[in-house]
């Protein structure tokens, strides 16, 4: 069976390079990086040369990369410590946010240690721009957190508009970069983004990394207790060989991007043009000219019966393809994020989210358009 992987916003294949260079780390540096011999001192050599790979492609400093074991962990960490140490009484963010953010927010308003204020969604999945800057002229140590690309239709957020706006009212700016980091540049140096997460296995690297960026002079204290390591901010023996396979693949990401994603745009375009010849009742859930250049959302003009089971009809025909975010494939509700855009009508139909990396061809979106067509 032909095998079509159209998955890429839940996770990428990793690449060969890195493969082969976790392989060898693995095999050859197994010292405790905590350890004082040279076993442990070459395993920490790889850490901070990483950390200092990593900050070199986001332009920071590489005592402000703390490395985790995802971008969920990261998330919390950032919100939770905001609370805590930088004192912040209210977030302001939106619904279409991942529950990594929306989940941790909720259970401390719950706790009665923040007061939430949610941004208004415009149609098209954009931030109400407007609307941020009234919540921002309320009075009180706030936190926006809002995301950079959404995971599910694309919408891209204008970061330096919202920082702008963010310091303008002094408030703290938290960004979820999960599917923006390794696909479009980043320039911390001349940004004022406060805080950014990111997880290796959404830009070819491995699962079980990621890491927070904290920009210098905001201190925060430690989540997890036990160990000094990073910087004392994260207890726990670092994973040596995931760490520099995430700084491999990053730095593969920003060599080869300029061409990746033309050759992706190029065939997001085929995509759209292929489903509105094929079905030209097709809707779009956000503008795809507009939306990230490797998310495509449609709503597919099939009949409400169909919904529940278009996915399994295109997995039997080898097809990879999702309806929304991965950390919630086990839900029945329909994606909160597409509740939060579409009428009620539209929302019983059957939506697709196809999400492209380097490795798909026109060949791919071929046998997904024939299959379809079978539906």
């Amino acid at each position: 069976m032909k095998k079509v992987y159209l998955d890429n916003a839940s996770t990428t294949q990793i690449r060969t390079e890195v493969v082969t260079e976790m392989a060898r780390v693995l095999s050859e540096d197994f010292g405790n990086p905590s350890s004082t011999h040279s076993f442990g001192r070459n395993s920490k050599n790889l850490i901070e040369l990483s950390r200092k790979s990593i900050a070199k492609n986001l332009n920071c400093s590489a005592q402000e990369i703390i490395f985790t074991s995802c971008a969920t962990e990261a998330n919390n960490f950032i919100i939770q410590s905001c609370i805590k140490d930088l004192h912040v009484t209210r977030i302001i963010t939106s619904k279409i946010e991942h529950h990594a953010v929306l989940h941790t927010i909720q259970i401390l308003q719950n706790q009665n240690k923040i007061a939430v204020d949610y941004v208004n969604i415009l149609p098209s999945g954009d931030i109400d721009v407007v609307h941020l800057s009234d919540l921002l002229s309320v009075e009180g140590k706030t936190l926006v957190s809002l995301m950079h690309v959404n995971n599910e239709i694309g919408t891209v957020l204008n970061l330096e508009r919202i920082v702008k706006i963010c310091k303008q009212y002094n408030a703290y700016f938290h960004t979820d970069t999960v599917q923006s980091i390794g696909k479009t540049p980043f320039n911390l140096q001349e940004s004022s983004i406060d805080f950014l997460v990111a997880s290796a296995h959404k830009f070819h690297g491995p699962k079980g990394v990621g890491f927070a960026f904290i920009r210098k002079g905001i201190v925060l204290t430690p989540l997890l207790l036990g160990g000094e390591q990073e910087k004392g901010l994260r207890a726990g023996t670092e994973s040596v060989h995931n760490i520099v396979g995430m700084s491999k693949a990053l730095e593969l990401s920003y060599s080869t991007l300029a061409e990746e994603e033309k050759y992706i745009t190029e065939l997001k375009d085929y995509t759209v043009s292929q489903l509105l010849a094929h079905f030209p009742e097709v809707k779009f859930n956000g503008k795809p000219t507009e939306t990230f250049y490797n998310i495509l959302n449609v709503i597919l003009p099939f009949s409400e019966d169909k919904t529940s089971m278009i996915l399994f009809n295109l997995d039997m025909k080898g097809i990879a393809v999702s309806r929304g975010s991965a950390c919630q494939s086990g839900s029945i509700k329909p994606s909160h994020v597409l509740a939060e855009i579409l009428d009620a009508e539209d929302l019983k139909k059957p939506s697709l989210r196809i999400s492209f990396s380097h490795y798909n061809t026109k060949e791919d979106i071929d046998y997904l358009i024939e299959n379809l067509k079978l539906i």
